[in-house]
């Protein structure tokens, strides 16, 4: 079985996923890899130069990711042309990754546009991890030493939180009055009741 585990920046979807490796899921992290695809792929490092100019790269073959960022912030032209080419790649990817997964009952593919990217829609179920707004505010700025605006600026760019609920098959509540491991074991026994059915 393939799983989306998804939700906002900064609910914690990568603090329930390290709870579901130690019970020894395999995590997809579709952003990474995303990251990395465009620093590896040689088609996609051509596409994003044509898209941004040379500039996309700094001089040692890394993404200047704050210069595609403040890009794609203030034109979402270029962010839908950007995701054009990226987001079918990194669904490729993680079929392939999927298939070299062996002796396990299911696989988490862990990504923030999860419902955004279509790609909700090759997977068997979908966890959303949700977190109150300024909780959320609150961890990214701290993380990421982000100002205020710009994360909510990056929260409105994102489907609401309420939608990913309505959507999704479960929802873990990470804020901080829920305990996480207890909602990961529940999810991890419905999911392995399903499959055997």
């Amino acid at each position: 079985m393939k799983i989306g585990i998804t939700g906002g920046i900064g609910s914690g979807k990568t603090t329930v996923c390290k709870i579901f490796e130690t019970l020894g899921i395999p995590v997809y992290y579709a952003d990474e890899r995303a990251k990395s695809l465009m620093e590896s792929d040689l088609n996609i490092v051509e596409q994003v130069k044509n898209l941004f100019g040379q500039s996309a790269y700094l001089k040692n073959g890394h993404l200047n990711r704050s210069l595609i960022a403040s890009i794609v912030f203030q034109d979402n032209s270029k962010l839908k042309a950007l995701n054009a080419f990226v987001h079918p790649a990194v669904f490729q990817d993680a079929e392939r990754w999927h298939l070299s997964q062996k002796g396990v009952p299911y696989t988490l593919k862990e990504a923030a546009l999860l419902f955004e990217s279509g790609s909700s829609e090759n997977l068997d179920k979908i966890i959303t991890v949700f977190a109150p707004k300024e909780l959320r505010i609150h961890r990214v700025v701290e993380r990421d030493g982000s100002l205020r605006e710009a994360v909510e600026g990056r929260m409105k760019k994102q489907m609401s939180e309420e939608e990913k609920m309505r959507l999704a098959d479960f929802v873990i509540f990470n804020d901080g009055k829920h305990p996480l491991i207890n909602q990961v074991l529940k999810i991890h026994r419905n999911i392995l009741a399903i499959k055997k059915k």
